[in-house]
């Protein structure tokens, strides 16, 4: 049995390819990157390497051959479609046996811009035939660090998503339950992989707990916001997609309760507070 990870060199990759080698042997691990230089550090480590890039058909049915399970883990939005068509398409000629795909919070009902790629995706993923298990995940912990660092810097914490909701959890916790899935833990067809959802204002006093300071807690208008991430030196637009964020999540959009996550895992989430404190050691 051969196991294939994709997006290797990013974080989500990385701690799914450190919990993997613990389930399965490393031998039997790929490692997918877009060139042999990024790949130096994974072989160093012991894991097999592959090159191929989600833009790159051609690449990717290369990539995909003698895989029989596959970590797909989501592109950057742009061209996401065509792309992750090219990975389900090598996927299925290469008779991959089983996907596990990192898609969006309540994908199939979200009105969040950020879902329609990952509906898009989730359905050629069913029409492909391939065994698999939607990873829904919901928002990462490591998401909210520039707001977070702008809060510490300022002493205000500033966010513009009034009472929206949101189930974070920290992106190994995500990464540990989609290794296992890879592995062959026996999972249903779609996890919705969400913490208990809350505001900003609880994720604020954690963060105050977390780290001893005492902060400003601002619900403020979008200007104010962007303004803010701007100050502390993000670039404009950046800023301006961290706003659309705030937006989605003011929506609802990452408001998904689910008891999947844990029951996955099997254990409980890591708290805000400890979650925070990992994050700024």
């Amino acid at each position: 049995m051969n196991y294939l990870v994709t997006g290797a060199t990013g974080g989500f990759g990385g701690y799914a390819l450190d919990f993997l080698k613990e389930m399965v042997p490393i031998s039997t691990i790929y490692a997918l990157v877009r060139s042999e230089e990024k790949g130096i550090e994974l072989k160093e480590k012991g894991f097999n390497v592959k090159i191929g890039d989600y833009a790159d058909a051609s690449s990717m049915k290369a990539a995909v051959q003698g895989i029989d399970r596959l970590l797909f883990v989501s592109g950057a939005p742009g061209n996401r479609q065509v792309e992750h068509r090219h990975v389900v398409e090598a996927a299925k000629e290469a008779g991959v046996s089983y996907i596990a795909y990192t898609s969006f919070a309540g994908a199939d009902k979200a009105t969040s811009p950020l879902a329609a790629d990952h509906l898009f995706t989730e359905k050629l993923i069913e029409e492909s035939g391939i065994a698999h298990t939607f990873l829904r995940n919901n928002w990462y912990l490591e998401n909210e660090m520039p707001i977070i660092g702008a809060a510490l810097n300022s002493g205000k914490f500033i966010y513009a998503a009034g009472n929206g909701k949101t189930g974070w959890a920290l992106k190994r916790e995500y990464a540990e339950v989609a290794a296992k899935a890879v592995s062959g833990t026996e999972y249903p067809s779609t996890l919705e992989l969400s913490g208990t959802p809350v505001t900003y204002e609880v994720l604020a006093s954690a963060l105050k707990k977390a780290t001893g300071k005492e902060l400003d807690i601002v619900g403020a208008e979008d200007r104010v916001f962007a303004e803010s991430l701007v100050a502390n030196g993000m670039p404009q637009p950046v800023a301006e997609m961290f706003l659309s964020f705030q937006h989605d999540i003011k929506n609802d959009s990452l408001d998904v309760v689910s008891s999947d996550f844990e029951k996955a895992l099997g254990k409980p989430l890591t708290s805000l507070e400890e979650g925070l404190k990992e994050l700024l050691i």
